[in-house]
């Protein structure tokens, strides 16, 4: 009975699959090795409607498959334990064509001769040839259930793809599985991923420390993780990312002091417009917004200014920063009260539709307090709640 070498031992592993210490699920590591690369051909004869086959006119990867296809042929251990999977009837040797010269080098050398670096971009690489854990990663990101409570998490989704549209929040490439920690955000599979929920850690089988995660996604449904599982899947998807948490940014540098110049002023207008629903309001609508100038210039012109309601305002608060970042300071503002943002529509003088930003519903005593939040760090904490006219921490 022909055996398995050191060379097959070597073409497995070259051809992307892994190599485990123990058995698993009854099999030997050795034959899970020989089922996940046989079923990498089979996957391959379900796509193209044939065996891979020999010849320098055939593509890289199915002269690859055709070499293994026939070292598992000649080999009585490997067609023994094989043959129950075998649905297409790969092992039975079929007219082939003529193996060239080139078809008879090992991977490498094969590699090589088709002109690929095989340092940079060898067989282990290529990204469709997948190891038995990466199969199984894949599996568990794809089970996914309906999240019963989604409504909960609905609001956490909402706002963190506003603060990725305004640059509150960044994306970054996954780098290492420490990143993977509860309250993370991700986007894996085109889908925006949230770990709501991670379990005690354990050891597995391979003496590698793991989790189990609860992980909810951005269309209702969510999936029982593990967390190396999470860790491949970002890491084989070219467009996985870990989202930042909140980028507050240099907002202040502290305190003013001599010789010190303000570089920027929140400040807070109240419109003296007849708009009936600006009227109705008055003592809550409110403008906020920052500016690097004297605030006084900046409404001089309020009456003529779209902007403005086409209304003169009168200043209500301001409030003098230091060494301030403006653009991410008005974007973080504009986060909180996003929702209760007045929706009213004013015509120009040239008779065309004006929707002015930066106009909100809500009382001068929660922007004082906004802004205290600002300045001490936590105001990426908390969410302004209509309803009871605060500010509140937001789902933890």
């Amino acid at each position: 009975m022909a055996e398995l070498t050191d060379e097959d031992d070597a073409l497995l592993e070259e051809l992307g699959v892994e190599i485990e210490a123990t058995a698993t699920g009854g099999r030997t590591a050795r034959e899970e090795r020989i089922i996940a690369g046989f079923e990498e051909i089979q996957r391959f004869v379900d796509e193209h409607e044939h065996a891979p086959q020999h010849g320098e006119n055939r593509d890289i990867f199915e002269r690859l498959y055709a070499v293994r296809l026939e070292r598992l042929r000649g080999v009585s251990e490997c067609r023994t334990l094989l043959a129950p999977l075998d649905r297409q009837g790969l092992l039975e040797s079929g007219k082939q064509a003529p193996i060239s010269e080139a078809d008879n080098l090992d991977d490498e050398a094969l590699l090589k001769a088709l002109g690929v670096n095989g340092s940079s971009e060898g067989v282990t690489e290529l990204r469709h040839v997948r190891s038995t854990a990466e199969k199984r990663a894949a599996e568990e990101i794809a089970k996914r259930e309906k999240c019963e409570d989604f409504e909960e998490f609905k609001p956490l989704f909402a706002q963190v793809k506003k603060d990725l549209d305004t640059g509150i929040r960044q994306t970054r490439p996954f780098q290492t599985m420490a990143e993977i920690q509860k309250g993370q955000w991700f986007i894996v599979g085109g889908q925006i991923a949230y770990v709501a929920e991670v379990g005690d850690e354990f050891v597995t089988e391979y003496d590698r420390r793991d989790s189990r995660l609860r992980v909810i996604y951005d269309n209702g449904t969510e999936s029982d993780v593990l967390l190396r599982s999470l860790q491949r899947a970002l890491h084989r998807d070219n467009a996985g990312r870990r989202i930042t948490d909140v980028d507050q940014g240099p907002l202040f540098s502290g305190e003013i002091e001599e010789g010190d110049e303000s570089s920027g002023t929140i400040y807070v207008l109240r419109s003296k417009s007849d708009n009936p629903v600006v009227a109705a309001n008055r003592d809550i609508v409110h403008k906020i917004g920052v500016t690097g100038g004297s605030v006084e210039r900046r409404i001089v012109n309020a009456k003529l200014d779209p902007t403005f309601l086409l209304a003169d305002v009168e200043i209500v608060a301001t409030y003098k920063l230091s060494n301030i970042n403006r653009t991410k300071l008005e974007n973080l503002i504009h986060r909180v009260f996003d929702q209760v943002r007045l929706t009213i529509d004013i015509k120009d003088r040239f008779g065309n539709q004006v929707l002015p930003r930066e106009w909100y519903l809500v009382p001068l005593f929660v922007i004082d307090e906004t802004v205290s939040r600002i300045k001490d760090g936590t105001i990426t904490d908390y969410q302004y709640d209509p309803g009871t006219a605060s500010l509140k921490r937001g789902i933890e």
